[in-house]
């Protein structure tokens, strides 16, 4: 498997089936204020047991979920996007005019265009330049990096950064392989100059095009336009090949962590807290044991939400500032890895 991953500039890429040793760093930025939004439409393991006749049992042993919430009868992914802007703008004591950039991560928008963040905008009356990264599970990590170069540079004096999905939109609620691992949700962050220590000690963004159909959506896009037939097939529908998925995970997760904290000359134990993608309890739990990272170090709310794709790690943010589980001056890691393959890591200085 190739990883060509963006990194440091005097590293080499190794040969396909290895990793690049590149990473980087970007200081002077911080996180000044978070928020984030689920629907209130609840659907727990026993619901899909009656309407599908799912096995709860199999779904809690093989993914550590009990429960996901679902987008309501006209609810789109720019609603959950927007109302989680809306609580970090309120958290954080600001208004739109404050505002000059918003860049949302997400791989469920309403449309193909406009793009959600440019609803985003629209609704908050937000004067600035928006645009959404598509980078599936690791899209808002993708994000925040992305947000974090206008800031760092001096142009843009704060920025919104949202991850938000609504994967309840794009898998079969038949699939039982699939469909019990995923909810719905959005976070965000706010993002403004910091302190010359603070910020993005040292990242890490990959991508591995090569693994793309171990989880993919077939049809849909200017590649193969929806037919009927693609549609009474379920090409439209997310797709996964689950073994290899968790497999790369695990690898790919492990890797990267071990290789920022490396290149930060720091140990797992030196970390406050770890926020990685909630995408299975076992690929988090896997890839602590193998780095010997402290479960009390490891925030987890997957059994109640699910797989929230872009939403996860922002969602998870907001509840370990509310919980006081993060202070400033501490170090936190952050981790998204899924479809495209793409993974990114970011050790962040709060």
């Amino acid at each position: 498997m190739t990883l060509n991953v963006s990194n440091r500039s005097d590293a080499v890429l190794e040969p396909s089936g290895g990793w690049s040793r590149r990473t980087r760093s970007l200081l002077g930025v911080q996180i000044v204020a978070t928020g984030s939004y689920v629907p209130d439409n609840v659907v727990t393991n026993a619901d899909l047991e009656s309407r599908y006749g799912f096995e709860p049992g199999w779904i809690e042993q093989r993914t550590g979920i009990l429960q996901r919430r679902h987008v309501t009868d006209g609810q789109a992914t720019s609603d959950l996007c927007i109302e989680a802007a809306r609580r970090a703008m309120r958290n954080g004591q600001v208004s739109a005019r404050d505002i000059d950039l918003i860049v949302v991560g997400t791989f469920t928008p309403d449309f193909h265009c406009p793009t959600t963040a440019n609803l985003v905008q629209e609704a908050l009356g937000i004067d600035a330049p928006a645009m959404d990264v598509h980078a599936a599970c690791s899209g808002f990590v993708y994000a925040l990096s992305t947000a974090a170069q206008f800031v760092a540079t001096g142009n843009s004096k704060m920025a919104l950064v949202i991850g938000g999905d609504s994967n309840s939109r794009i898998v079969n609620p038949r699939d039982m392989k699939v469909a019990p691992l995923f909810g719905d949700g959005a976070g965000a962050v706010l993002v403004t100059k910091g302190d010359a220590h603070q910020g993005m000690m040292c990242y890490q963004l990959g991508s591995d095009g090569g693994g793309g159909s171990m989880l993919d959506r077939p049809a849909g896009g200017s590649r193969k336009p929806m037919t009927h037939e693609d549609l009474d097939a379920g090409r439209h529908f997310l797709q996964m090949d689950g073994r290899s998925v968790f497999k790369w995970a695990v690898r790919a997760v492990t890797d990267s962590i071990e290789l920022v904290l490396q290149k930060s000359g720091m140990s797992v134990h030196d970390v406050e807290l770890y926020v990685l993608h909630q995408a299975n309890i076992r690929i988090i739990n896997n890839v602590a044991e193998q780095l010997g990272i402290p479960q009390e170090k490891v925030y987890n709310n997957l059994q109640e939400y699910g797989n929230t794709s872009g939403g996860s790690i922002p969602i998870a943010l907001d509840e370990a500032i509310r919980n006081g589980r993060i202070e400033r001056g501490d170090t936190m890691l952050m981790c998204g890895f899924g479809a495209g393959l793409t993974w990114g890591t970011c050790l962040f200085r709060w």
